[in-house]
């Protein structure tokens, strides 16, 4: 590991030096890219410092104490540096692990989540539009824009299905974690009795692609455009502005009516298609690599189970974890980083033990 650091200290300064030439500073797209990869370094790299530092002290304390003839008081003064630098040198080495584990390519894109009601009839939907509530909470504490793609609204304020972008810096690295199986333990507000309800509600996070990244051949596309309708199939317009795009190779069918504009739904029906066929390109080279995809936690199979809300005891529970926090009211008013860090740090250690055991 650390002659690979050495390495990646000397390229860390060349770029340096590169940075601040003339003939590079005046190629902006080369300039960018250098930047890119520098900015992407300098965390480790300083970590790595912060390393030597730590053991050059760890090691002069050392030599003084074995070298010996010290008085009391500088005796103690030494040995507590020595024992504060090989602490420090032991937790460094630890965190450069994490850093130089291969990072997801995937983890500053913005992303699409889907959100659709599963089993339980008007409660899923209302469930459903639940966690829409939630998760753009969560996006409006990050300072990330959102913008709804699609919606299928219900007549009692729920959703059959709704699917929106959240762009911004990391949206994935934070989001990826939720796709798969919510369910939802409460009394709903239709039940007279006071019985609690289970239910279920199916969360997918797409990577956004955009076209550099994915292009789909126009040929392969059957657009058909119809009416609009909303809760209970009253018409929203009287033009069909509505979209469906059916992928013909793989038969995905993407639906949008959310806008009055028939170009407007056709542009995001094709934001959504294009995720969709990304992450199922993703996930077969993902089944070629089964080991790897099995210690990831948070990029699984949407039929998974992931997490359980339990209203009446106001608790979450993710299972993949074992993590339970009996705070869910605040995490459904979008406070979701305890939750987020405890699932990334749970996939940082199964990476870990993975290179191990390689």
């Amino acid at each position: 590991m650390f002659e690979k650091l050495a390495l990646m200290e000397e390229k860390y300064e060349e770029l340096s030096e590169r940075l601040s030439d003339s003939e590079i500073l005046s190629d902006n797209r080369l300039y960018a890219q250098l930047m890119r990869e520098y900015k992407n370094m300098t965390p480790v790299i300083e970590k790595y410092r912060e390393y030597k530092s730590a053991k050059n002290s760890r090691d002069e304390a050392r030599e003084l104490l074995d070298t010996g003839g010290l008085d009391k008081d500088f005796k103690e003064m030494v040995q507590a540096e020595f024992e504060e630098n090989r602490d420090a040198v032991e937790t460094i080495s630890e965190e450069l692990k994490i850093l130089l584990l291969p990072k997801d390519p995937n983890d500053d894109k913005n992303v699409i989540i889907e959100i659709r009601g599963g089993a339980g009839g008007e409660e899923a939907s209302l469930f459903a539009n639940s966690l829409y509530r939630m998760y753009t909470m969560y996006a409006e504490s990050k300072g990330w824009k959102q913008e709804i793609l699609n919606a299928q609204p219900t007549e009692l304020g729920g959703f059959k299905e709704i699917s929106f972008s959240v762009e911004g810096a990391g949206a994935y690295s934070r989001l990826k974690y939720e796709s798969g199986v919510h369910r939802v333990q409460r009394v709903p507000e239709t039940e007279s009795q006071g019985r609690i309800h289970t239910s279920t509600v199916t969360v997918a996070v797409l990577v956004e692609a955009d076209e550099v990244e994915l292009e789909i051949n126009p040929t392969d596309l059957k657009i058909d455009y119809f009416r609009a309708s909303g809760a209970g199939g009253q018409h929203i317009n009287k033009t069909e502005s509505a979209v469906r795009i059916t992928y013909l190779p793989t038969n995905v069918v993407v639906e949008c009516q959310d806008e009055r504009s028939q170009h407007k739904n056709k542009d995001k029906a094709m934001k959504i298609l294009r995720s969709r066929i990304y992450e199922a390109m993703q996930e077969e080279q993902a089944a070629k690599v089964a080991s790897e995809r099995r210690m990831q936690v948070g990029t699984g199979d949407r039929s998974e189970r992931i997490r359980t809300y339990n209203f009446p005891q106001g608790r979450l529970t993710d299972h993949r974890i074992g993590l339970t926090i009996y705070r869910l009211e605040d995490v459904m008013n979008g406070n979701l980083d305890e939750v987020f860090d405890a699932l990334a740090t749970a996939d940082q250690a199964a990476k870990l033990a993975s290179q191990e055991d390689k």
